[in-house]
């Protein structure tokens, strides 16, 4: 690992800064004024996502910027950069952040050839960050990750996240009809809920589509926490490109080798 990366406590704390001063106040606002057209969403995901690349570029100028927000063609130039980028969610659970509802997250990957190198996904409501880099673990708030999770109980009593609007018709029918799990839940924070299966808060978990800032970061701190993860093809889920990939994942290998059997995945791994 090249000793020139940022650590993830200086990120950590420009993350943390940030969605105090442009996330929180706006969702006190929303809380007590629900605005249905969408433009606090809009304001706060834009404000978040500008503060973020202007103390970036300004701690870190070599790197280059991806954030969600930026328009589509930007996102394909920027894309092809190779000495180091900065993949931004700046706001990760809109419809959430939109209702009052408060699960969402900001979330920050720096990828490097191709790979992340460092992870930080922050939820500004519980003050939680989760940070990863490579070969150092997952942390949050400090504390390490992974170890403390492994559980003997089988796939039937298993909490499962199923984001069923992203899945194939046939498989979501399949689930509702005959699930495998004990109980399910989707909690609409793509970033968090990687996040909290890293930290056990559920079992096993299945989504049909995320984008490179809904997985960049918090699929690093999965791995590091000792996760496991892989697409419905059965490839890598981490991709450095902008097609939506599907992630199965678990934190317990016996979970994971049972859930993907019965999704009738086979591991190109």
């Amino acid at each position: 690992m090249s000793d020139n990366l940022p650590a993830p406590g200086e990120v950590e704390a420009i993350v943390r800064q940030v969605a105090r001063e442009e996330i929180l106040p706006r969702f006190a606002d929303v809380q007590h004024h629900v605005k249905h057209d969408g433009s606090m969403v809009t304001a706060a995901d834009h404000a978040t996502q500008h503060r973020l690349q202007s103390m970036f570029r300004q701690h870190w100028p070599r790197f280059g910027f991806l954030g969600e927000e930026m328009p589509p063609q930007e996102h394909e130039r920027v894309i092809a950069s190779d000495s180091g980028l900065w993949c931004v969610d700046p706001l990760d659970g809109t419809s959430n952040f939109a209702t009052g509802i408060p699960f969402f997250s900001v979330s920050v990957a720096l990828l490097q050839h191709g790979r992340p190198v460092l992870g930080v996904v922050y939820d500004p409501v519980r003050d939680e960050c989760f940070s990863a880099r490579p070969g150092m673990g997952a942390w949050l708030n400090g504390a390490r990750l992974g170890g403390a999770h492994a559980t003997d109980h089988p796939l039937r009593r298993a909490i499962a996240c199923i984001d069923f609007k992203r899945l194939d018709r046939a498989l979501a029918a399949r689930l509702v009809a005959e699930p495998p799990f004990g109980s399910q839940r989707n909690f609409g924070s793509s970033c968090l809920e990687w996040c909290w299966l890293a930290d056990g808060r559920f079992h096993i978990y299945l989504h049909g589509g995320q984008k490179l800032w809904d997985y960049a970061a918090a699929s690093l701190v999965l791995s590091e926490a000792g996760g496991y993860a892989m697409t419905l093809d059965g490839e890598p889920v981490f991709q450095a490109g902008l097609a939506p990939r599907s992630v199965i994942a678990s934190m317990d290998a016996g979970l994971f080798r049972d859930w993907v059997a019965w999704l009738g995945v086979a591991s190109g791994q």
